[in-house]
């Protein structure tokens, strides 16, 4: 339906019930730049007609009486990618808050930085404490506080500790830089600028966002100083066209995921039984804080009546091949799990393994996970490295990236390359690795990109999901590699035999003051650094390796499996001296399926920046 509004086309609609609209300019502006506005929509729009005769679209969707509340901003969500997906607004949005409407313009906007060009706020609220809590100078409003908490579902005292306030959390929309103008009474009664603006200004500045004040003191104060008269409209018109204007071209995020067979599971799982655990099996980019907790939230806000269950399996410095070993341990023992996210491939570079054993290792994980419950859908993710970069502006598709997609399209698996979107991202000049990503661990702008990524997969897979599961081959093909780990598992350091120079110490720890990776030390550990000193172990299968710890004393050994030669192998690498690193070896496979027999030997030779010749053994590795 259209009508009009301030002389200009406004045509409204409806998303999931909530009355919204947009009003079109004469002649739109090339990208189609516009401004959403939070709250109160009729108020002080003479910066938005400014905005519309200069070819800005103006938009507006009613979630009235929810306050910025985690719901509300799915519905945010929802409006955002109608704009952007149907009606080809541009991508990243100017944001117009008014008082309370900050709490809905700061909440998305921290939920979604990418998306946002700037941000103006007049007179803003920036923590519910203060309003309408009332709970510090604030004068407050004990029924909207009410009402607030009944739109969150908090008591009193989870509204009190609430911490994603507006004045909370602003490291990721600080590091993309997004710019911030608040206008404000410097008597408010209402919204305090000591406990909103001026609280918000100094944590968002630290954070190193880019901010401006501008208090108003002329004309009538009124509503306790809440309110006042907007003296320089066109002023603020100019701060959000140029932030806004030209638009940039963004690279988006759906050309670097591929849906393939969606994840029908989880989606039924949380429709139906209400409870889904989500694991997370990856290296340190998985064991670090940031992207993880990030899609932890989305999946807690995006179905609110699902009881969550998270397994975080990130183990710094381990790839594929430590990953397929350890699964049964780390994963499967801890229960079922409806959706698993699997990263290896940045591990997989760093540590040198080599392309069959990274299939091998890929293949072994989903048939290992898929055989524990066949109806777990999985997730592959490819993160982004220096090397990989260089590969990709050499035209060189890195071979852990080939692997991943490899397993992914076999058996019919989402798949995430993040690693080309990083180097294509930055070609298009969206940003820098040294300004902005700094490290293969990325710093917060990293961290806030990959979750854009990965939830962009998610919401695509929801929102296009079928709805009937009840057909879903859930059969497994037939290996790709039938020397494929599908079957590996720890086996104990007590099944090994050996005679004086070898112990075991029930809780190890290193005698040399380097740090150690959580879950490797104060554990067993079958250890020997006395060279010629000798173990056997006795195993089933048709893989064999060992799961070490490496430190400043590191060894080698020589192994042989069976009646074959006997091999060297230095247990030292190039961290070794920085820590006592988890490290798993693969001493043997394509085995026959039967009884083989291993024997490691410590070697007198050593690598020469070594201090000694230890082995220190915290588990072997069989694929049965």
């Amino acid at each position: 339906m259209t009508s009009t509004w301030k002389g200009f086309e406004r045509v409204t609609f409806t998303i999931n019930g909530h009355d919204a609209y947009y009003v079109k300019p004469k002649q739109a502006l090339p990208g189609n730049p516009w401004v959403w506005r939070a709250s109160f929509p009729d108020w002080h729009t003479d910066m938005d007609s400014i905005l519309l005769t200069k070819g800005f679209y103006v938009a507006y969707i009613s979630v009235d009486d929810q306050y910025g509340s985690p719901q509300s901003l799915q519905v945010w969500d929802k409006f955002y990618n109608y704009l952007t997906d149907k009606m080809s607004f541009a991508p990243k949005a100017a944001l117009e808050a008014v008082s309370r409407g900050a709490l809905y313009a700061y909440g998305w906007a921290k939920r979604n930085p990418d998306k946002v060009t700037c941000v103006y706020a007049e007179t803003p609220v920036c923590d519910i404490k203060s309003w309408p809590g009332g709970k510090e100078r604030g004068i407050g409003d004990t029924t909207l506080w009410s009402q607030l908490k009944v739109a969150y579902h908090f008591t009193e005292a989870q509204a009190m500790a609430y911490n994603d306030n507006p004045v909370d959390n602003l490291e990721g929309l600080a590091s993309f830089r997004v710019p911030v103008l608040h206008v404000i009474g410097l008597n408010d009664k209402l919204a305090p600028p000591a406990e909103n603006t001026y609280l918000f200004a100094q944590r968002y500045v630290a954070a190193g966002g880019p901010m401006s004040i501008y208090p108003v003191t002329i004309g009538p104060q009124e509503l306790q100083g809440h309110h006042f008269p907007i003296d320089r409209p066109a002023y603020y018109a100019d701060f959000i066209i140029n932030n806004s204007y030209p638009v940039k071209k963004i690279l988006p995020y759906g050309d670097y995921h591929e849906k393939a067979g969606g994840l029908p599971n989880f989606s039924k799982a949380a429709a139906t039984r209400k409870q889904v655990t989500v694991t997370f099996l990856g290296g340190s980019i998985t064991y670090n804080p940031g992207w993880r907790q990030k899609v932890c939230r989305y999946l807690q806000e995006r179905f609110p009546d699902v009881k969550f269950h998270f397994i975080a399996a990130g183990i710094p410095s381990l790839g594929s091949l430590p990953h397929v070993f350890r699964l049964q341990h780390d994963v499967l023992d801890s229960g079922k799990t409806d959706l698993l996210f699997v990263e290896a491939a940045v591990n997989d570079r760093v540590n040198g393994t080599d392309s069959i054993t990274q299939v091998r290792a890929l293949e072994g994980i989903i048939r290992h996970a898929k055989k524990s419950n066949p109806q777990m859908d999985i997730v592959m993710m490819a993160f982004a490295d220096p090397d990989k970069t260089n590969d990709y502006n050499k035209d060189i598709i890195p071979a852990e990236i080939k692997n991943h997609q490899l397993i992914a399209h076999y058996y019919n698996l989402p798949f995430i390359n993040l690693s080309k979107e990083v180097r294509d991202k930055m070609n298009n000049k969206e940003f820098t690795w040294t300004d902005d990503f700094k490290d293969l661990h990325p710093a917060v702008f990293g961290q806030e990109l990959y979750f854009e990524t990965i939830k962009s997969l998610l919401q695509d897979c929801f929102d296009h999901q079928a709805n009937d599961t009840t057909g879903l081959k859930l059969s497994l093909p037939k290996p790709m590699d039938k020397a494929s780990f599908q079957n590996g598992k720890y086996y104990n350091i007590k099944n090994a035999v050996y005679k004086n120079g070898w112990t075991i110490t029930d809780k190890w720890q290193p005698s040399d003051g380097l740090p150690t990776r959580e879950g490797f030390v104060n554990i067993p550990v079958l250890s020997s650094n006395t060279p010629g000193t000798e173990l056997s172990l006795p195993f089933k299968g048709t893989a064999i390796g060992i799961a070490i710890v490496s430190g400043s004393d590191a060894g080698m050994i020589s192994y042989a499996i069976d009646n074959g030669s006997f091999k060297d192998i230095d247990l030292y690498t190039q961290w070794s001296g920085m820590l006592h690193l988890p490290w798993y070896l693969l001493l043997g496979d394509d085995l026959k399926k039967a009884n083989h027999i291993l024997r490691i030997r410590i070697s007198e030779q050593k690598n020469k920046a070594s201090k000694g010749n230890a082995c220190r053994i915290v588990n072997f590795l069989v694929n049965e």
